[in-house]
């Protein structure tokens, strides 16, 4: 029998229409799709003649073990199927892919990767900001709030870096994340919150990190969401409708031209 091969392909964070076309041209040639719990669940109308599998992993809820996935495209594509692992936002992303790539190339099947549109690039997207404006940073740094033992990350290390912090899955400790960036950043630093990145139930809200963990809770925003901290989040914008969706904590466009009028204006006087 002839042996299949395995596709990790990026579904993006929602909309379709941010697939790529190599990632179509994949999902049209799949014998099995394995979809994330995070993909949207119309993109098996992409893969017609495929037998769609759901293989959900969310935090704390109940999930499909990570070895129970392994095993079964490693068994699938050993019978000569083409699998096409379906991830939510970039496989490569905080989407367990070393961990599935390693135990195909153990197993001796073929694997390729399509990348995609992570969720904090739609977030970055969806609030107009740059996440390396280079008035206010040198780079981004991608970090999880959620490690596989437990235990948080170096803040102290990633607040020193001076880059806009992307932080994927730290909803569920927001308080604790927070309270430790402010022993090494100014609570008055922009931050932003952004739920379902990408997505028409998009939701975004923009404050400060000493005011993040506070927003966010009577917001109502829970997983998935990401969270930006940095001086480049001084340029997002949100509109009156987004404020109004997201709470009244929330600053709008209007705060937004306010802020940079004042900015023109110290420039000015500097000049």
């Amino acid at each position: 029998m002839k042996l299949g091969k395995v596709t990790l392909v990026s579904a993006g964070p929602g909309a379709l229409d941010l697939l790529t076309l190599r990632a179509a041209r994949v999902l049209g040639e799949a014998d099995v799709l394995l979809v994330d719990d995070l993909a949207n669940p119309e993109i098996a109308t992409l893969a017609p003649r495929a037998r769609v599998i759901a293989v959900g992993k969310r935090g704390g809820c109940r999930s499909t073990p990570q070895a129970f996935i392994e095993r079964l495209m490693c068994r699938m594509a050993r019978r000569g199927a083409h699998v096409v692992r379906v991830k939510g936002g970039d496989a490569l992303m905080f989407g367990r892919a070393g961990e599935e790539l390693a135990a195909l190339r153990h197993a001796g099947v073929p694997v390729e990767i399509v990348n995609g549109v992570s969720s904090a690039f739609a977030a970055a997207a969806g609030l107009g900001m740059s996440l390396t404006h280079r008035d206010h940073c040198a780079g981004v740094t991608f970090v999880t709030a959620h490690r596989q033992d437990g235990s948080a990350p170096n803040w102290a290390a990633l607040a020193a870096t001076g880059t806009t912090l992307a932080i994927y899955m730290g909803v569920t400790r927001i308080e604790a994340l927070t309270a430790t960036l402010m022993e090494h950043l100014a609570p008055t630093t922009p931050a932003a919150a952004v739920q379902w990145a990408g997505t028409p139930q998009e939701r975004r809200l923009v404050t400060s990190l000493g005011r993040l963990a506070a927003d966010v809770r009577a917001s109502g925003f829970a997983s998935p969401a990401i969270l930006l901290v940095g001086g480049a989040v001084s340029e997002a914008v949100v509109t009156a409708d987004d404020a109004q969706r997201a709470g009244p904590t929330v600053r709008t466009d209007r705060d937004h031209a306010a802020r940079r009028a004042a900015r023109a204006a110290d420039l000015a006087v500097a000049a």
